[in-house]
């Protein structure tokens, strides 16, 4: 990204003042909607646990070796592929992730504001990294699916939410005008991609894992739950 093209930002984001220059709602799912500790658990422990089973490893190792497997392809979208990683790591990857499905969560006050979203009359679009197998998973376990017009992953455009190259594509799907979108989510590698590109409105969710501290955003408007951006009535 061009250095001499600085996010020019709205911050902080009041609900009141600026819901109405508002037309367009687009939201993560993984620590954004739903909590990561499900994410978080799975791959950093789940899968480096049957990795040094399925080896033979002592588990420091196993969990070395994985990770090392996952920087290889970090950012890009092989990182978010089931069925990249089932190839590469030998194991049947959707699988292990259905054993463990009963620790994902809807984080607090997501279907609160989605409701509140619906009523406005606003397109709202699910817009995930998650590769389908995880998204087919997660749609059944929980709720969320109902509300919205169209949930998108971006393997369906071959690019990562973080390459400046996705936004446009989505736009020419969605047909949304960027000057009056608001896209939350809790990474802020996908929020400099969606600012530089224009989207008016991009949010930071501070608390992605119900077992962490929240983290607030020095760069972008930063909330730790959806409680904090409902639309007014």
């Amino acid at each position: 990204m061009p250095a001499s093209a600085p996010i020019q930002l709205l911050n902080p984001f009041d609900p009141q003042r600026h819901w109405p220059l508002v037309e367009t709602v687009l939201l993560d799912m993984d620590g954004t909607l739903l909590d990561r500790h499900f994410d978080d658990h799975f791959f950093l422990e789940s899968v480096p646990n049957h990795y040094a089973q399925q080896k033979n490893l002592p588990l420091d190792q196993a969990r070395t070796e994985v990770l090392h497997a996952y920087q290889q392809v970090e950012s890009t979208l092989l990182w978010y592929d089931l069925d990249y990683w089932s190839r590469t790591l030998h194991m049947d990857i959707p699988l292990l992730k259905r054993e463990v499905a009963h620790l994902i969560a809807v984080h607090p006050h997501v279907c609160p504001f989605l409701e509140r979203v619906r009523a406005t009359g606003r397109p709202l679009y699910l817009v995930t990294n998650a590769h389908s197998a995880s998204l087919s998973l997660k749609m059944q376990r929980t709720p969320i699916g109902r509300y919205f017009d169209r949930i998108l992953s971006s393997h369906e455009l071959g690019l990562p939410k973080e390459d400046p190259n996705f936004w446009p594509l989505l736009q020419q799907q969605l047909g949304f005008n960027k000057a009056s979108t608001l896209l939350a989510e809790d990474s802020e590698p996908v929020l400099r991609s969606a600012a530089h590109y224009g989207i008016a409105f991009p949010l930071h969710i501070a608390a992605p894992s119900s077992v962490l501290a929240p983290q607030f955003s020095t760069q972008f408007s930063s909330f730790r739950d959806f409680s904090q951006l409902l639309p007014p009535c």
